[in-house]
């Protein structure tokens, strides 16, 4: 078990960093053997670290663009997810 994120400097770690100790987190709590303190401490914890993640995955979803061949010219065009286009 690794030791708790810095939760100060949360916007500069990576994602899987971020996704490892969340995984952590939620295992920790799962064994719900945790003192009420630590358990409400992780469930923070958790909470920020999910939080983050799903910002850096939105994030890399609108960089995401498909070079798109129209009229004999590439486009660029934003990514679409194959369940966006049903």
């Amino acid at each position: 078990m690794s030791d708790p994120i810095d939760l100060t400097q949360l916007e500069s770690l990576a994602f899987e960093k971020a996704l490892e100790r969340l995984e952590e987190v939620v295992q920790l709590l799962e064994r719900g053997d945790a003192p009420l303190e630590q358990a409400i401490q992780l469930f923070d914890e958790g909470m920020k670290l999910s939080h983050l993640c799903g910002k850096k995955l939105e994030w890399a979803e609108q960089q995401v663009e498909m070079l798109m061949q129209e009229n004999g010219e590439w486009i660029k065009k934003p990514f679409e997810a194959e369940e966006d286009m049903d």
